[in-house]
């Protein structure tokens, strides 16, 4: 009941994930990141577990078709779900079933995996790529992928409702924790209320970044 983005920048190896929907608190349940392993979205009728013991067996070296095809094997209600997942070499994977709700689909390559449900038609993955490649190259990770989302929502988003209204946004850092976990739980044009927490988010961090070098600059003028 979400459609979601998966992406690994090849110039960090940092994974990032992005999701929204008609549902509330997405970013509760869908998104799964783990620094230098992978990251997994699990959604349609919602398996956190898919997400917890992929990212366990993706630690664990196993590529992430093989991953796949065991959380499968793991899953009797396998038919309902709907995830996909990358790992650590950008290989990605993912699986729609065959009882997931109409206009259900998922499109995997090379450090870029998309997934959807309940769309309005399935172009809303084509779009989303696209938008995604043509960002400018500078954009950090995390802003390319909120703006796929952006441009999934605008070619229809979900048939239930015009605009998302919850989303979220995770981007793997050098840490155990998400360098960037952002969630909007509920509120309308969820996608758009998640860029200005992005670019407030990233306006704080500049910020932070100018006073600490302030406070250097002084610490070695008082030294001196």
């Amino acid at each position: 009941m979400t459609f979601s983005i998966i992406a690994r920048d090849p110039s960090n190896g940092r994974f990032g994930v992005a999701v929204a929907s008609f549902h509330l608190a997405v970013g509760s349940t869908v998104p799964h990141i783990r620094s230098g392993i992978g990251a997994v979205a699990t959604q349609a009728h919602t398996n956190p577990y898919l997400g917890i013991c992929g990212l366990e067996r993706l630690e664990q070296g196993v590529d992430a078709r093989s991953v796949l095809d065991s959380l499968l094997i793991d899953d009797p209600d396998r038919d309902r779900r709907q995830f996909h997942l990358i790992d650590a070499t950008g290989a990605t994977t993912g699986w729609t079933g065959e009882a997931c709700m109409d206009s259900a689909a998922h499109l995997c390559e090379q450090d870029l995996s998309i997934a959807g449900n309940c769309l309005v038609n399935n172009d809303i993955l084509l779009c989303m790529k696209q938008a995604f490649f043509s960002c400018d190259p500078k954009w950090k990770l995390g802003r390319r992928l909120i703006h796929a989302l952006q441009a999934g929502e605008d070619a229809g988003g979900d048939h239930r409702s015009e605009q998302a209204t919850s989303a979220a946004v995770q981007v793997s850092g050098t840490s155990a924790f998400p360098l960037l976990d952002l969630r909007i739980d509920y509120q309308e044009k969820a996608v758009n209320a998640l860029q200005n927490l992005y670019k407030r988010s990233q306006d704080q961090w500049v910020q932070e970044w100018r006073d600490e070098l302030a406070d250097l600059k002084e610490l070695k003028r008082f030294a001196a």
